[in-house]
């Protein structure tokens, strides 16, 4: 069990709250993490890299020399992999490295995550996140309160906040995201994540519910 101080966004504890990491998940298995991580990045890959194959070089296809009699080693055309400026041998082209888990381990994946970020003392949680307006001196104020001042931060809220979203965009090193749009990858690549209390709540809701299922 891990009990969590609850801050206000002047940096005052107003409250605790209890917090079992095994309850979100009853294990962390490494290699499942390691499996989401390189999916979600692979994922991320534009895999637009092309090189010129022997058929798409502008040349001529004439044979440069005679195939005996020179000295010379025999040669084909200009285009041959093996002169400069000849195509590519093992020719490069576009393609997709997109492919995905299954459900059930992308979302235990996503529990593991969030596990470890408790377990060893990441997260910070806040009674709640409003702004009136997009102000991101307040932002950066309320992240100096924290403690997060040049930390990678991910803050997760159970609602999306345009304000809140267009006070942290031009903060280096904060994104700001739905509780129930976070993955293994945008929980593990931060070093620290702010949690509101609704948030926190909802991801405890939803690990009991996930688990039941299973």
């Amino acid at each position: 069990m891990v009990t969590l101080p609850v801050y206000d966004l002047s940096g005052a504890e107003v409250g605790k709250i209890d917090v079992d990491p095994s309850a979100i998940a009853p294990k962390v298995n490494k290699q499942l993490l390691h499996d989401a991580v390189v999916m979600y990045l692979a994922n991320q890959r534009q895999g637009t890299k092309k090189t010129k194959g022997r058929g798409e070089i502008a040349g001529s296809t004439r044979k440069l020399y005679r195939q005996k009699g020179t000295g010379n080693a025999r040669v084909g055309s200009r285009r041959t992999p093996q002169r400069r400026g000849g195509g590519h041998a093992m020719q490069l082209k576009p393609r997709s490295h997109y492919y995905r888990l299954p459900k059930k381990a992308i979302r235990a994946a996503t529990r593991m995550a969030i596990a470890t970020k408790l377990a060893d003392g990441e997260v910070v949680v806040v009674d709640k996140l409003e702004m009136g307006a997009p102000k991101t001196s307040e932002f950066a104020s309320m992240l100096k309160a924290l403690g997060l001042t040049g930390v990678t931060t991910l803050v997760a809220m159970s609602d999306y906040s345009s304000n809140v979203y267009m006070s942290s965009r031009n903060i280096p090193e904060v994104s700001v995201t739905k509780v129930a749009d976070l993955n293994a990858l945008s929980v593990l690549r931060p070093k620290r994540m702010l949690l509101t209390q609704d948030a926190l709540e909802w991801i405890k809701s939803r690990a009991a519910s996930e688990t039941a299922a299973a």
